[in-house]
């Protein structure tokens, strides 16, 4: 039976679309690999944001530095020699101002670790009211500026201080008995006074790690507190001790405030000489030389702050969180 117009093209539009859906579902030929873009060098991008402080810190402080060992190189008459440095370490006042600095830094150190370590002790394993307050005030302590530690210790002990004014009041003297202020212990005491609690931070955060269980231990087993402390606690300490009697070393021989405001002009440190040689004097190339020394010490022993730190550090880390410790600090 012949079809009709009307079934041939039905199987033409049929045809049509199965054809149409043939090309659709055939897939788009693979278009290989994405192209590459191009990306910034990372370390290009670092050194974006590490180069402007390094400028800054080299324009702020290594260019001074700079030109202050320049300075020390360079003569009144001229020319750059080592002359100014023979001609500063030959005179009398520098040896004096080394060895004044020496001895009041040692001096101080060793007051401050004695004090400090006593105090430490009180607050961590001594009860008593306030402790923790104190404890607290330690940290405020730090911001303090020397010289009013000094300018306390002057209203107290100075000449017109509180203490011989009330000397005067009752016998009728002309003048108080106190006036060591003036002097190599006054400085020496304002000193200690002021770095004691450089040193009693870290061995309150030593004191803290200590377990409670050696402690508890060690007196059932009848042993003295003194023994206690020279055998168990001291042990702990010992690294914090180092650490905090080595940054009062570095902050004692860079002192300045403290001696200007006792005003013990016998007293002549580093920090002085070179205060007095560049505003007094006008010898700007001997106060460099002056400056310089003090630099190269003050480097020698932040390295061995450093040192020691590092070798602290593990130690108190080393412990275990699951023991019970003491909170005091």
């Amino acid at each position: 039976m012949p079809r009709t117009d009307t079934a041939v093209r039905a199987d033409r539009v049929d045809a049509a679309g199965v054809a149409d859906t043939a090309v659709r579902t055939v897939p788009d030929p693979d278009p290989g690999p994405p192209a590459p873009t191009k990306r910034r060098p990372a370390g290009r991008s670092k050194a974006g944001w590490v180069l402007p402080p390094v400028a800054a810190l080299g324009l702020v402080f290594l260019y001074p530095l700079a030109l202050v060992v320049w300075q020390s190189f360079t003569p009144e008459d001229g020319g750059h020699s080592t002359a100014p440095y023979a001609a500063v370490l030959a005179e009398a006042s520098f040896r004096d101002a080394l060895a004044n600095t020496v001895l009041i830094a040692v001096g101080a150190t060793a007051g401050a670790l004695a004090l400090g370590l006593v105090l430490a002790l009180v607050i961590a394993f001594v009860p008593f009211p306030g402790g923790r307050a104190l404890s607290r005030f330690i940290d405020i302590f730090l911001a303090f500026p020397s010289f009013l530690i000094t300018l306390a210790l002057l209203f107290l002990y100075g000449t017109a201080g509180m203490a011989n004014g009330l000397w005067t009041d009752v016998t009728g003297a002309a003048s108080g008995p106190l006036d060591f202020l003036r002097t190599p212990w006054g400085v020496l005491l304002a000193e200690i006074t002021y770095f004691t609690p450089f040193v009693m931070r870290p061995l309150l955060a030593a004191f803290s790690q200590v377990e409670t269980g050696q402690l508890e231990a060690a007196a059932a087993l009848g042993a003295r507190p003194w023994r206690i402390i020279r055998k168990v606690i001291l042990p702990e300490a010992l690294p914090s001790l180092a650490a905090g009697g080595a940054l009062v070393l570095v902050l004692c021989l860079n002192e300045f405030g403290i001696v200007l405001f006792t005003g013990a002009k016998d007293v002549v440190t580093l920090p002085m000489l070179v205060y007095t040689k560049a505003i007094l004097d006008g010898d700007y190339t001997g106060a460099c030389v002056v400056a310089v020394v003090n630099i190269a010490l003050s480097v020698a022993l932040y390295a061995l702050y450093r040192t020691v730190v590092a070798r602290t550090a593990p130690r108190s880390g080393s412990r275990t969180g699951g023991v019970r410790r003491r909170a005091g600090a």
